[in-house]
């Protein structure tokens, strides 16, 4: 496994930090008080994510959004009232076995904050060996129902399925046929998309069946005939990875979109923009023009500086430094002080206002309608509407014993 360490020289402390240990500082991440600011010392993090593999791309953006997180919500100086954050990066390649291995050796040496999973298979490993340790762990862009709920100790960044499918259910409002099949790979994310459908499109009339792809697949046609075959009212494709692109050039060439199907499905990374078939309704967890506010603006001027755009998972790495530094402002290194710090903060983030819900630490957050356009040679999404993140809250699941 290799590891990269990020050292960011703080330029300056906060001017709070430099009034004494006596005072109170006090910015958007919150109070500090005395107790946690007088230990002024270096807080350790250690980043699993998908440097390689299938998630790659998805990795990448959250690492990306975690540099630019962090240098927003420390002002470019990588502390927080008088600590230092620093970050150890090391690569799972999707492999939950390997995530766990680091992830132990990262505790053994007395880290207490984890993040950075992009694989729902592994954010489902990494949320129990958390509690056991009495670590804080917060989960990236992966996106299992299962890991809000799980314990205490786990928190997570980005979004879950249900929102997902919550939103699809506003886009469609009540058109969303009789029969729906849910096309999507074998795995926990799949199978947690066709568990939320079954929850929020199921019954009143409807009927839920799936195809299941194999992780393994590479000839996505014989499944795509299976899909046209069923001649369902709604298909809904809850895909992720590299093969996206072979999967929808599969579904345009096998005629799955017909008359009398409407395909479902979230918007995924702008490289794979080119290749949806025609006649799609997305939602969208995050596209760069479509959240108004300040949070999402500076993060928007950064990247185009270097001549780039933030991509669907770019908010999750952001969101979670603003957990991160939150969390070491609230406790320094006292993961019970992180905990309460977090439970039930509201902020900004890119996406806009967004919540931590106290009872599971589900991330409440708004979530998009976009529509795709090309316009000069380049496809484009354009907004068409905002769903507030109270009406795309998830049932509340109580943490387990």
């Amino acid at each position: 496994m290799k590891r990269r360490r990020w050292h960011v020289a703080g330029i300056a402390t906060l001017v709070a930090v430099l009034a004494g240990a006596g005072a109170t500082a006090e910015s958007s991440y919150g109070k500090v008080d005395r107790g946690v600011r007088a230990q002024n010392h270096t807080v350790k993090v250690g980043i699993i994510y998908s440097r390689t593999g299938l998630l790659s791309a998805f990795g990448g953006q959250y690492v990306q959004g975690l540099r630019l997180g962090l240098d927003y919500a420390t002002k470019g100086t990588n502390r927080v009232g008088g600590h230092k954050i620093e970050i150890t990066a090391i690569d799972d390649g999707g492999d939950p076995a390997k995530a766990v291995s680091a992830a132990k050796d990262l505790i053994g040496q007395g880290y207490k904050i984890i993040g950075g999973t992009v694989s729902s298979g592994v954010a489902l490993q990494m949320a129990p060996l958390a509690a056991q340790n009495k670590v804080l762990y917060i989960s990236g862009p992966a996106a299992s129902d299962l890991v809000t709920g799980a314990n205490r100790y786990t928190f997570r960044s980005g979004r879950q399925t249900i929102q997902d499918i919550l939103t699809i259910k506003e886009i469609l409002g009540k058109g969303v046929g009789k029969k729906i099949v849910v096309f999507a790979q074998d795995t926990a994310f799949g199978q947690g998309n066709l568990a939320a459908v079954r929850t929020v499109l199921g019954g009143r009339g409807h009927t839920v069946s799936s195809i299941l792809v194999p992780l393994t697949a590479q000839d996505f046609t014989p499944f795509a005939q299976q899909a046209k075959q069923a001649k369902p009212d709604l298909l809904f494709v809850a895909w992720a990875g590299t093969t996206a692109t072979a999967m929808w050039r599969a579904v345009d060439q096998q005629g799955v979109v017909q008359p009398g199907t409407t395909i479902a499905t979230g918007l995924a990374e702008r490289a794979t923009w080119s290749s949806y078939a025609p006649g799609i309704d997305f939602l969208s967890h995050y596209v760069s023009n479509a959240p108004k506010n300040k949070v999402n603006d500076w993060l928007v001027a950064k990247m185009k500086a270097r001549n780039q755009t933030p991509d669907i998972f770019t908010p999750d790495g952001f969101v979670a430094a603003q957990m991160i530094v939150r969390a070491v402002q609230k406790g320094g290194d006292d993961v019970e002080k992180m905990i309460s710090g977090l439970e039930g903060w509201q902020f900004v983030g890119p996406k806009g206002q967004q919540r931590i819900r106290q009872a599971d630490h589900a991330m409440l957050q708004p979530m998009f309608q976009v529509r795709l356009r090309q316009r000069g040679g380049k496809f484009q999404a354009v907004p068409v509407k905002t769903f507030s993140p109270g009406n795309l809250q998830p049932p509340v699941r109580p943490f387990g014993p």
